[in-house]
């Protein structure tokens, strides 16, 4: 795991400036990753209150980073800068703007949200969009990409920048230099968060398909849709991830170091795993609907069967009372001792037969 050290306590600052917090970080990766021995420093925005945290290069942490110590920092290449600012305001913009010159078609996205993922190199820096998968929602997060620093901007709380920061200080120290680890750790973190989403629709088909199959079915149609929608705006979002990635990990030209491709490379493969499992999903959802509308088809096709039999055999039942009641003058058994019981017979022994032969043919 990645650095030793706690958590610094949140510490008041002025409202409407950037933020300092220090501290190193990595996501939910699983292996270490090249960090070792690196002056670490995050930046965390949030209205009127900064943490600090400094890990230099001989080992431990300090919390009395100034914030006017930003501009000294970043050009040394042995400081790592981490900027997280959460729910940006004007002036949180205007500070990226001055502090790190963002271009401003890169800031534009940032502040109108909504982008798709992709990855955008500038000069001297990459911005990237990736989006943290919710219950209810996908939550998007714009990373920009330097030679030693990294700047995190999303709105409201991403658990998985706290699980960041926490492996980092475990990991610090075991790591080696560069920005590859944070941005590793944090789209790992990410990736990681999309599986428990994935398995609880996974659940949620099992549920539909043995509903489907239950003696008294309920009305799964509606379910199936739902899911069916919820899947196909996952793979919307997450399959623009697959090319960022790739970018990413590019063999001729891997933009965080050779020596990260194979981190980067691990969550690749998670994201493609999880768009497989999507797809599955998705088929297994359109199989479920053809098997849902097969069953209500036979099932009514039996309920149409059984009201066939009941109905021929109440027609020949009818049939007999409408002939001994046309009241007719010349009808013999009108005037006959046992006509009514006979009637009465004939049609019994109708019914009777004619249930006899339905049940053997299966319509009752």
């Amino acid at each position: 795991m990645l650095c030793s050290g706690e958590l610094v306590a949140w510490a008041p600052n002025s409202v409407g400036k950037c933020r300092i917090v220090a501290a190193g970080i990595q996501g939910r990766g699983h292996r270490p990753g090249p960090w070792n021995g690196t002056i670490i420093c995050l930046y965390y925005a949030s209205m009127a209150v900064t943490r600090s945290l400094l890990h230099r290069a001989s080992g431990g942490f300090d919390d009395t980073i100034d914030i006017d110590a930003i501009g000294d920092l970043i050009p040394s290449p042995d400081n790592v800068v981490w900027l997280d600012i959460q729910d940006p305001i004007e002036a949180d913009i205007e500070c990226l703007r001055s502090e790190f010159g963002f271009h401003e078609l890169a800031l534009e996205d940032v502040v109108k949200r909504h982008q798709r993922a992709k990855v955008d190199q500038y000069e001297g820096y990459y911005f990237v969009v990736f989006y943290a998968v919710r219950d209810l929602g996908v939550v998007e997060v714009s990373l920009f990409i330097g030679e030693n620093y990294l700047v995190t901007i999303h709105e409201g709380e991403v658990p998985e920048i706290a699980e960041t920061v926490e492996r980092w200080h475990k990991n610090a120290d075991r790591i080696t230099h560069g920005i590859g680890l944070p941005v590793y750790s944090l789209l790992d973190a990410i990736v990681d968060g999309y599986f428990p989403v994935v398995d609880d629709i996974a659940e949620r088909v099992e549920v539909i398909e043995d509903a489907i199959f239950d003696a008294r079915p309920g009305d799964n149609l509606s379910e199936v849709f739902v899911l069916k929608k919820q899947l196909l705006n996952l793979r919307r979002t997450l399959t623009p991830e697959r090319d960022v990635l790739n970018v990413l990990i590019r063999r001729d030209d891997p933009i965080l170091g050779q020596d990260m491709l194979v981190y980067f490379q691990d969550v690749y493969d998670h994201v493609v795993r999880v768009l497989d499992s999507i797809d599955l999903y998705r088929d297994q959802l359109s199989g479920l609907l053809e098997a849902h509308l097969s069953v209500v088809s036979n099932r009514l096709n039996v309920v149409m069967k059984r009201m066939t039999a009941l109905a021929t055999i109440l027609m020949s039942v009818t049939l007999v009372a409408g002939v001994y009641g046309m009241n007719f003058a010349n009808m013999p058994e009108l005037q006959w001792e046992y006509g009514y019981y006979y009637a009465l017979g004939l049609m019994v022994a109708l019914g009777l037969i004619l249930t006899y032969v339905f049940k053997r043919i299966d319509w009752l």
